[in-house]
């Protein structure tokens, strides 16, 4: 019996099959990286929201004093510097209060960055987008000069 080929045969040649399993390893790739980007994204965000906790929680405690309070002296211009810890990870606060030349405003600000303590802590935590910095301005309770009472 004598066998015909036929030039239109159905079926992928394994040079077609290697070619998209290529195709498809390079876009799964791409794929998996925007999941580990996704993932550090998410962890960032979780920093700076307990950075933001942190920070709102000492401004408080700042606020919640009277204006003479040893607490609300002036600083150094570098500020000072403690260390909590929340949910298991620790946080660098740096308070820097300057009062101004008459000494009825004082300017509280406060640097909360996250600090970078392990291999599975994001080694660019201290980059801009990890840290929170809020700033607010406190004045005495004084009366002023136009005040006949």
């Amino acid at each position: 019996m004598v066998q015909i080929k036929h030039q239109s045969e159905a079926g992928f040649t394994l040079i077609e099959t290697v070619i998209s399993m290529v195709l498809m390893a390079i876009v799964g790739l791409g794929v998996a990286s925007l999941f580990a980007y996704a993932a550090s994204s998410t962890a960032s965000a979780a920093d700076r929201e307990i950075a933001t906790a942190v920070a709102q929680q000492r401004m408080e405690q700042l606020k919640s004093v009277a204006f003479t309070d040893p607490t609300l002296n002036d600083t150094a211009s570098t500020g000072v510097t403690a260390t909590v810890t929340r949910l298991g990870r620790q946080y660098s606060v740096n308070t820097n209060i300057a009062a101004n030349a008459s000494a009825t405003l004082k300017t509280i600000t406060i640097k909360v960055t996250p600090v970078a303590s392990s291999a599975k802590s994001p080694s660019n935590v201290n980059t801009i987008f990890g840290s929170v910095t809020l700033v607010s301005t406190r004045g005495t309770q004084q009366l002023g000069s136009n005040r006949s009472y």
